[in-house]
């Protein structure tokens, strides 16, 4: 297997070589084999072990042996020892994605502060298996058969090709220990029933499963290749960029076959993966969104708009004092004194000073907020003047107010309220812009 496994490693990672590798290390056979393998390879390898205090004496025996093996085999070690419950309590979160969000942080934090390169994994082709009768269990689009890949960022799986079989067989000749998890004796995760149940029976039905699963998941690879090459072609045709995010245009995507499974693909790179939900706003009612962790993805009229998910702080108040020229967040404004008006336009509007109260307040637009837009009589609402001007939900949300004891002196970028306009008696003019 050392053999195959550099050859494997030369062809396929050849930057491995001139670079310092931190490795995984459970301390079980697969992590074990891949530090032994690259040792033996000579690469510059460190070890990283995260005690995740799930099993008591046993996570802390599984530490004490990595430490052991670090020292016999003179490689720099790191360990780390979590709360993995607590942190999954606080977050709401399982504790699986406990474990994975706290030692990929970790891994992460190794890498940048001690000049490692890579991460590497011990995951090999069993994992693989496992993942994509996962995924296929839960109903996948084509990127989830395609298994798990072998290079993302600077994580790097080497052992993919290889089964666990082999793994066991390997640890064996070269007389190496190792040590067993008991927790994946148990059948309490869907991972561990089809490892103990599913996968030796399918092993057993079909001679050489793995192998034909291994040639099916490099033809989806390459197919998926020719998708994301086709897909970067119809963005051209369907979706723009804009301010404040990307629009896609509903009529162009229906005229191209296939619009649903076009559609997944544009958004997939958002986090989006809800299909159904996906496929279903090509005919919703305007209005209608769907989320993911990051972004969301609102029909209006004949567009389709993705745009991030507001976040707290960027609904916060800015208030502005007499002195203040100029503010750099949360937009980038600038308050000049002069003596008279210049040419108005969407980014800039002239108020009468003395009819303002100071501090000022820049805020985003809210429910209930009344003004009277400039050359009209009589209040207006702020939603029924969104309404009037066809403004978009996503487009609202990005709307700011600059207010004045209260009063609304402009809906910034759209109106300014009559009351402040410049008039025969205005002694003071105030010129306000915002850069857009």
């Amino acid at each position: 297997m050392l053999k195959a496994f550099k050859k494997h490693v030369e062809t396929s990672f050849p930057s491995l070589k001139e670079s310092r590798l931190l490795v995984a290390c459970s301390g079980g056979l697969d992590s074990v084999v891949l530090a032994f393998l690259l040792k033996e390879l000579h690469y510059e390898i460190g070890l990283a072990h995260c005690n995740f205090s799930l099993r008591g004496a046993e996570s802390d025996g599984d530490e004490a042996f990595v430490l052991e093996l670090a020292k016999k085999w003179n490689v720099p070690v790191f360990t780390e020892t979590f709360n993995t419950k607590a942190y999954a309590a606080t977050n709401k979160i399982s504790t699986q994605m406990a474990a994975r969000e706290l030692r990929y942080t970790w891994f992460d934090e190794i890498i940048k502060s001690n000049s490692y390169n890579y991460l590497l994994t011990a995951h090999h082709a069993d994992d693989n298996l496992e993942t994509f009768l996962i995924n296929l269990s839960r109903g996948t689009g084509l990127r989830g058969l395609t298994g798990i890949p072998a290079f993302n960022e600077t994580t790097v799986r080497p052992l993919l090709p290889f089964a666990k079989e082999e793994l066991l067989n390997f640890a064996k000749q070269q007389h190496l220990f190792w040590r067993e998890d008991s927790s994946n004796s148990s059948n309490d995760y869907l991972r561990n029933e089809l490892r103990h149940e599913v996968i030796p029976l399918l092993k057993k039905t079909s001679q050489g499963f793995l192998k034909n699963v291994q040639k099916t998941q490099q033809h989806l690879l390459e197919t998926e290749a020719l998708v994301e090459d086709y897909v970067v072609l119809i963005r051209n045709l369907v979706m723009q960029q804009t301010p404040h995010g990307f629009e896609i245009s509903i009529p162009k995507l229906l005229d191209l076959p296939h619009p649903e499974a076009l559609l997944y693909e544009l958004l997939s790179p958002f986090q989006f993966t809800a299909w159904e939900d996906i496929s279903a706003l090509l005919h919703a009612q305007s209005g209608k969104q769907v989320f993911s962790s990051e972004y969301r993805v609102l029909k209006n009229r004949e567009m389709l708009m993705v745009t991030e998910i507001p976040s707290e702080e960027k609904n916060l108040s800015k208030f502005i004092s007499e002195n203040e020229q100029q503010i750099d967040s949360p937009l980038r404004m600038s308050f000049i004194p002069t003596d008279k008006m210049g040419y108005i336009a969407t980014n800039t509007v002239y108020v009468d000073t003395s009819k303002l109260d100071y501090p000022l307040e820049l805020r985003k637009w809210q429910e209930g907020d009344i003004f009277q837009p400039f050359g009209m009589k009589g209040k207006k609402k702020l939603s029924k003047f969104f309404k009037d001007e066809k403004l978009s939900l996503a487009t609202k949300e990005q709307i700011w107010v600059l207010l004045s004891n209260r009063k609304i002196v402009w809906v910034v970028g759209y109106r300014m309220d009559d009351f402040f306009k410049i008039t025969s008696k205005t002694e003071t003019i105030l010129k306000i812009t915002v850069s857009v």
